[in-house]
């Protein structure tokens, strides 16, 4: 039996006992309080009845004789023809009136007139006046005994008068009042059922038609699936509140748990609110910059047998990728050139040979010189020989290697100086490769005859950990009309290709902000440049990415020696 319709069954139960008691509670009140008005009832009469002079004297006289008159003589006389007169008034059961030994003198029944009254007529003989429910000749009643007092100034106790009404003209009565209880307990036993059926349906509903043991389970599921993932789920009810916000949520967005907050409200990107609108579609997928990272997120509009539950947005957390990308693309890149001057290198060591197998040491000094001034191969990139470190060397010579297909010269600036080797490939990549990146754009989209992006690098690397600083400017047209803040908004791209949602476009500058701010460094805009250029001039400060030459000797000699020793 499913639990709802256990509860409901259980509900009647309890209305119904409910109902069962208080009506059997209020039938036995009522009848309670019919005997109590009947006893008093009674009472006043046998009072009247007994306070009635003719009465006293004729019990006073009677009882003055010797002995008790025979039954048709009681019959004949005063006191039977006044009991009765009264008792057919009043419609009661019985009037009697006994002399002061408890010999009835009048009673419904003429047999019995001078016979000892059924009950016990010692307490009003005695003086007190007593209510009474018992059964006697006539059967059950409830009556009232008081004492009968001779006239005045003739003495004492001289009989008793006892009037008692019929318990079945009691139940009659309540007969009559039952009616209307069991209307009231029907009613109430109707409006409980009703009422246990309202509360079941409500319950189905709240609960999705699902059992306790079923709801359980889901919980312990749900607990398992959400903390057990690393991606970000938030659910968000039909009513605009966050039901769900798991822990990846939180860590992916860098902020607290944020359950039980309206969503309009909520300290969330405002990307994420534009995907629960309306309008959007379940499909629709955007990429953002959030808490140093870039996040794919999605939603998709929950329904429960075509009930509107919300929806549900899942994050991604994209950064290493992206990240990867762009070392894949430098790597990529470079390896192309590596490519394309393997023959032109092998062209360069034969023309060395040559000079010097004919004598020729100062042309080959010359040519030489030449080839130092653009690397140890010649890529497109001017004053090659201020990097000292490889690794810049190979990325900003592939990145030379770009710019230069398309049309534009990448330089390096005469106040480069790097003294120490990169020790965080990773975020120089991605800061780095942004910059270059949205420089040449800027610098192929701008009005000047002459393109250009010149590049200035500087370290502190005295010791581990050292800071690099990056200044990248170029021949483009400035930011215009654009203030330097706006640039670092999410969405927004230098590139000469529309922003398509989830090509990762428009991410970039916001995204080196936020990876340098993470370090402790920053992105900021030095000069906004200006039509005709030269363009903007970006400053980026990146710390704890360079190691010391003596450093990176010192691991240099470290890993030959293992080297050896292996």
């Amino acid at each position: 039996m499913r639990f709802s319709t256990q509860t409901l069954l259980l509900q009647l139960g309890v209305v119904l006992l409910v109902v069962l008691l208080s009506g059997t509670v209020h039938a036995w009140l009522v009848y309670e309080r019919i005997g109590t008005e009947a006893e008093n009832q009674a009472l006043t009469l046998a009072r009247t009845v007994a306070a009635d002079p003719d009465i006293r004297s004729g019990v006073q006289t009677i009882s003055k004789e010797e002995g008790t008159p025979p039954p048709d003589v009681l019959a004949a006389g005063e006191l039977q023809a006044a009991a009765e007169a009264i008792r057919a008034r009043t419609g009661a059961l019985f009037v009697v009136i006994t002399d002061e030994t408890g010999l009835r003198l009048a009673h419904p029944e003429t047999a019995r007139l001078g016979e000892r009254v059924s009950t016990d007529p010692s307490v009003a003989l005695g003086g007190q006046e007593i209510t009474t429910r018992n059964t006697g000749t006539l059967g059950p009643s409830a009556g009232a005994k008081v004492p009968v007092y001779a006239p005045e100034g003739a003495g004492g106790i001289v009989g008793e008068v006892s009037v008692g009404y019929s318990i079945e003209s009691l139940s009659n009565s309540l007969a009559r009042d039952i009616v209307p209880i069991a209307l009231t307990a029907g009613g109430a036993l109707l409006a409980g059922a009703l009422a246990s059926f309202l509360l079941r349906r409500r319950l189905q509903r709240l609960t999705l038609g699902l059992e306790p043991e079923e709801i359980s389970t889901l919980v312990h599921d749900q607990v398992a699936v959400l903390q057990g993932v690393d991606d970000g789920v938030i659910g968000i009810a039909a009513d605009g509140r966050i039901s769900v916000f798991n822990a990846a949520a939180a860590r992916l967005l860098d902020m607290p748990d944020a359950t039980g907050q309206d969503w309009a409200s909520a300290p969330v990107p405002e990307q994420l609110k534009q995907l629960t609108r309306p309008a959007a579609r379940d499909a629709e997928a955007v990429e953002i910059v959030a808490g140093g990272r870039v996040l794919v997120a999605s939603a998709r509009k929950a329904w429960h047998r075509q009930e509107d539950l919300g929806w549900v947005v899942m994050l991604r957390d994209r950064t290493e990728l992206q990240q990867l990308t762009r070392q894949l693309d430098a790597v990529g890149t470079m390896s192309a050139a590596l490519r394309a001057q393997r023959h032109e290198f092998a062209n360069q060591l034969h023309t060395i040979a040559g000079f010097m197998s004919i004598g020729q040491h100062n042309a080959a000094k010359e040519y030489l010189a030449r080839i130092s001034a653009t690397g140890p191969l010649k890529f497109p990139l001017e004053q090659a020989q201020l990097l000292q470190d490889t690794y810049l060397q190979a990325f900003i010579g592939a990145k030379g290697v770009e710019a230069s297909e398309r049309g534009v010269a990448l330089r390096i600036g005469p106040e480069t100086l790097v003294r120490g080797h990169v020790a965080d490939p990773q975020d120089v990549t991605t800061v780095l490769g942004n910059l270059i990146d949205n420089a040449v754009s800027a610098a192929v989209a701008g009005s000047s005859e002459e393109r250009w992006v010149e590049v200035e690098l500087l370290d502190d690397a005295t010791q581990t950990g050292g800071t690099l600083h990056i200044v990248v400017g170029d021949s483009g047209d400035g930011l215009g009309s654009l203030e330097p803040e706006e640039v670092f908004a999410e969405g927004f791209t230098t590139s000469d290709q529309p922003v398509r949602p989830g090509a990762g476009q428009g991410l970039g500058l916001a995204l080196v902000r936020q990876l340098a701010r993470r370090r402790g460094g920053d992105v900021r805009v030095l000069e906004p440049g200006a039509k005709g250029g030269p363009g903007a001039v970006f400053m980026a400060t990146i710390p704890g990415v360079m190691d010391s030459a003596e450093h990176a000797s010192m691991e240099t000699d470290s890993t030959v020696r293992e080297d050896s020793n292996g």
